[in-house]
């Protein structure tokens, strides 16, 4: 059974009871880092060559684990909380330098990025991008996907103050458009997390490195193996399947 299939995470969501009849939502909120945009791992790297600026050398798996999360959350959870009181936004400057001098110029969409927003923008339903990335990052990516024209709006490291795991980003998101049901969909256990506690259900991606279980396990309906793979599921998607 493959993951398109509706095997994996099939439950009940605040926004579907289980056996009841799905509706047509109005709203697909989307992450953006690591889900339509290939930077989970260039991130990784930026955030290990920030911590080695203060001599913290946390092992670049825990890193790579906690991606998905804000930095505001990311140092506390990888380096301890002691990190984040003595160097948490030195740190956080040092990663955007990092991130930004070595790679944000080179990375590109996932194959099928902007074909599957084009669909979404052509249907009836509100199309949101909900980043926690700064304001230079996501404008960035907003070119890389056409996203200025494709979105109804969307959201940066300036519009939360909590970012992911916690809800404010994707409520915000959907308050943005004034959404009344919703969906989200994202590649790491943190997007589900964050939307399952704003309510929405998450349709995953694999491309954030977590396992299917590991995504179910934290509020996923359904785990693809790429983009292309939601695209042909788009019109279940778009149903709350």
């Amino acid at each position: 059974m493959t993951a398109a299939s509706g095997g994996y995470g099939d439950e009940a969501t605040p926004h579907r009871p289980r056996g009841a009849t799905p509706r047509m939502v109005d709203t697909i909120v989307f992450d953006v880092d690591g889900t339509l945009i290939d930077t989970n791992y260039q991130h990784a790297l930026s955030w290990f060559r920030a911590f080695q600026r203060f001599e913290l050398t946390p092992p670049l798996w825990r890193i790579h684990r906690a991606i998905g999360m804000g930095g505001d959350q990311l140092v506390a959870a990888v380096a301890g909380q002691a990190a984040e009181d003595e160097h948490g936004d030195e740190l956080r400057a040092v990663w955007a330098s990092e991130y930004e001098e070595a790679y944000l110029s080179d990375v590109q969409p996932f194959a099928g990025a902007r074909s599957l927003l084009e669909d979404v923008h052509e249907r009836p339903l509100r199309l949101v991008l909900a980043s926690s990335g700064q304001r230079n990052h996501v404008e960035h990516y907003l070119d890389l996907v056409d996203g200025r024209r494709l979105a109804d709006a969307w959201t940066t490291s300036e519009d939360a103050e909590q970012t992911k795991p916690a809800p404010d980003l994707v409520q915000t998101a959907m308050a943005k458009v004034d959404a009344a049901d919703g969906v989200m969909i994202g590649d790491s256990t943190w997007d589900a997390k964050a939307a399952g506690r704003a309510g929405l259900a998450t349709y995953a991606l694999r491309t954030g490195g977590f396992s299917i279980d590991e995504l179910t396990a934290a509020g996923a309906r359904k785990v693809y193996e790429s983009l292309d793979e939601i695209h042909d599921d788009l019109d279940s998607v778009a149903a709350g399947e």
